[in-house]
């Protein structure tokens, strides 16, 4: 504990919490007076290793506050050294690393978090608050560098919130290693992870007896995963690891019933009191045992047979081992972390509120608004004379890319580009088009 406090007041020195009131105001737009980059200088500016900068995220619906828990030095870099900045800004959140010495961008990711979902829920609305403990992480840094982090106002757009200066060369940097115990398997490992999806999954709430099945699992779901498009015919561009620290009990919580297990990452069901949505808040321990291999992208398995799950863009996806909906709830939720789909589905309850404003074009590439009709996001994925919107009686509604109307947890007023698709229902179905043609981009991004 005093060493981590020692690291606080380090850098809380060196950094500037900008408070919300204040950032909305003075706050910049992500696109603002980006020095200029040079794309091929990876060597300029970064190691092979990882930095991971951990910190708290406090507030209620209106307000937020950033708090530094830790920096700290990872074995592993897996990211693409030339596609440093994100063209995408998908996400509520979006960072940005600066080389002190130059000014240079040299480094940004857009992301989502359990707390900017928190913000929407009747509780937050009430006035209560509560912290998540989050992380970023970008290749590990050869001097000074400054770290911004941005938050979508009410219109939408990016605000400065948070702004710290970080020496890689501090002694106060922790480069311990944890949960050097865990199991770690390769189980499609194909090349470089510069230039592949690295992806891990990390199983939870197996116990040291079934380490077996935990192998079984993971290989299945690998398998699974290549079975559909766009990622069998990309196959080549992944790599998949499974790592499994034991955890004392079998499965996972099931507060509505009673249920608690001690597990690795302490997955739960009943995340914001909605009964079927699988998440963890121990992102502590979440990103150390990822730690222990090269990631892009974050898996969580939680070994049990109840249905439910969740997605959060760069942050995780979750699902269950043994539902008879576990394949489709694997890839579905994959959609959401990995290549920021939004969910399509309109009927189901959900602990959100107006999650998203009204007025405002949703971030996620597969819903819209249809603000401007003439000009929709997958335009150029519709075919000449498609009706838009697109009434849900339309001859040929099972093979268009249209605008259908029911998305993003509303029946009116946000539209999806296809009559169904893995975004929308579950069952034994494809990605549609637009979502094909967003994660295809994504992997793109991720490989170059």
């Amino acid at each position: 504990m005093k060493i981590r406090f020692m690291l606080a007041c380090f850098f809380m020195i060196a950094g500037v919490i900008l408070p919300p009131e204040v950032g909305a105001e003075v706050g910049a737009e992500v696109g603002a007076e980006a020095p200029s980059y040079n794309y091929n200088a990876y060597g300029n500016f970064f190691t092979d290793r990882q930095m991971r900068l951990d910190f708290y995220h406090t507030g209620d619906s209106k307000k937020e506050i950033i708090s530094l828990d830790a920096a700290i030095e990872e074995v592993f870099f897996a990211g693409s050294q030339e596609n440093l900045i994100d063209d995408f800004q998908y996400g509520q959140y979006f960072f940005k690393v600066f080389d002190k010495k130059t000014s240079a961008l040299i480094y940004s990711r857009g992301f989502s978090s359990l707390f900017g979902e928190w913000q929407t829920t009747d509780e937050a609305k009430a006035g209560i608050w509560r912290s998540f403990h989050e992380s970023l992480i970008f290749p590990y840094p050869k001097d000074k560098v400054i770290v911004e982090i941005y938050s979508r106002d009410k219109k939408w757009i990016f605000r400065k919130i948070y702004r710290l200066e970080i020496d890689p060369a501090s002694h106060q940097i922790i480069r311990e290693k944890k949960f050097k115990d865990a199991l770690v398997k390769e189980l499609h490992v194909t090349g470089d992870p510069a230039k592949r999806v690295d992806v891990v999954i990390i199983g939870d709430g197996y116990s040291g007896s079934e380490k077996e099945k935990f192998t079984k699992d993971a290989t299945r779901f690998t398998g699974l995963f290549f079975e559909w498009s766009p990622f069998k015919e990309k196959k080549e561009s992944f790599n998949f690891r499974g790592v499994m620290m034991p955890s004392d009990d079998s499965g996972t919580d099931e507060p509505r019933k009673g249920i608690f297990r001690d597990t690795a990452v302490n997955s739960s069901f009943n995340t914001f009191d909605s009964a079927r949505y699988l998440t963890t808040a121990d992102n502590k321990s979440m990103r150390d045992l990822a730690g222990l291999v090269p990631y892009d992208t974050i898996f969580i398995m939680v070994n049990g047979s109840r249905y439910g799950g969740g997605g959060i863009y760069n942050l995780f996806s979750v699902f269950t081992s043994d539902n008879e909906f576990d394949e489709y709830v694997f890839v579905h939720e994959f959609g959401h972390g990995f290549a920021g789909l939004g969910d399509e589905y309109y009927s189901s309850q959900v602990a959100y509120s107006d999650f998203y404003p009204r007025g405002i074009e949703p971030w996620e590439p597969n819903i819209t608004a249809l603000l401007n009709k003439k000009n929709v996001k997958w335009k150029s994925l519709m075919k000449p004379g498609t009706p838009c919107p697109t009434p849900a009686d339309f001859d040929e509604k099972e093979s268009v890319t249209g605008c259908f109307e029911g998305a993003g947890y509303a029946s009116k007023g946000l539209f999806r580009p296809a009559f169904d698709c893995k975004m929308f229902s579950k069952g034994h179905k494809n990605f549609c088009a637009v979502c094909i043609a967003a994660v295809v981009r994504m992997i793109e991004f991720l490989t170059k």
